[in-house]
């Protein structure tokens, strides 16, 4: 969940397919282990459960959890469910039709995983964008907010959602510029739902509010925070660097390989 600008220090993944079927041509046990399979009538379907399960991280699978408990519980409204079945369709579509990804080439990566200061924006992109807002949530059961709980959940809703997606572009069935389109898409989306948090949290004192004074500044707090970082990350980040470097990368690939 790293707003589309690379991983973060909180990432947490299973080993890649590739990685697997490197270590496997490495090892002449698991050479004779997969030539004994391939001939036993479970091991097709042992390697592709393998495949399966490597194929979600434990970040993406966190997230996915989230998405699942927000939309059964009612949370969201049928629009931002919408919205996330259209991203997953139309990225599909993009890939196959604008940005197939260059089979036999590398995909050039934007910014370097190694960037000690990106790593550090990505951790507090997560826990301002994410974990806060959880707690605020789920604390807003407890007092009874049920405003703030309706005007905070698409956002975290959204959010889980883009680092699920993000992951599923990171695939190497996907090029680099699907991988820029996740987060641009979804950022650009979660900027009018920060809007509309934005706009319940400082109409709270023209309604029946019952939560506290001080959970009412946190929630103006933590909307006008949520707003000032993503709409950075949107126009100060994705937009003038990311996408420029992305496009420029895979096209020089594309030529070359040409």
């Amino acid at each position: 969940m790293s707003g589309g600008v690379g991983p973060t220090c909180s990432d947490i993944s299973l080993p890649t397919e590739q990685e697997i079927l490197h270590k496997e041509s490495c090892d002449p046990k698991q050479q004779q282990q997969q030539q004994e399979g391939i001939k036993s009538p479970g091991g097709v379907g042992q390697k592709r459960a393998a495949a399966a399960a490597a194929f979600l991280s434990f970040q993406q699978l966190n997230a996915l959890a989230v998405v699942v408990i927000f939309s059964a519980s009612g949370m969201v409204c049928a629009e931002d469910l919408a919205f996330v079945v259209f991203s997953m369709m139309y990225m599909y579509f993009i890939s196959r039709v604008a940005f197939p990804p260059l089979a036999g080439a590398g995909e050039p990566t934007v910014f370097s995983q190694e960037n000690r200061l990106l790593r550090l924006y990505g951790f507090f992109t997560i826990v301002v964008g994410f974990f806060l807002p959880i707690a605020y949530i789920l604390e807003g059961f407890f007092e009874e907010d049920k405003e703030g709980i309706k005007a905070a959940s698409p956002h975290v809703f959204l959010l889980a959602s883009q680092s699920f997606m993000e992951g599923v572009a990171g695939n190497d069935r996907f090029s680099t510029p699907i991988r820029v389109f996740v987060p641009v898409l979804y950022n650009a989306r979660r900027v009018f739902t920060l809007t509309e948090w934005l706009r319940d949290e400082f109409a709270k004192e023209d309604k029946e509010y019952s939560g506290s004074v001080r959970r009412q500044m946190i929630g103006r707090g933590l909307a006008v925070v949520n707003m000032a970082v993503w709409s950075f990350n949107l126009f100060g980040i994705l937009l003038p660097l990311y996408v420029p470097k992305a496009l420029k990368r895979y096209y020089s690939v594309k030529k070359s390989k040409d």
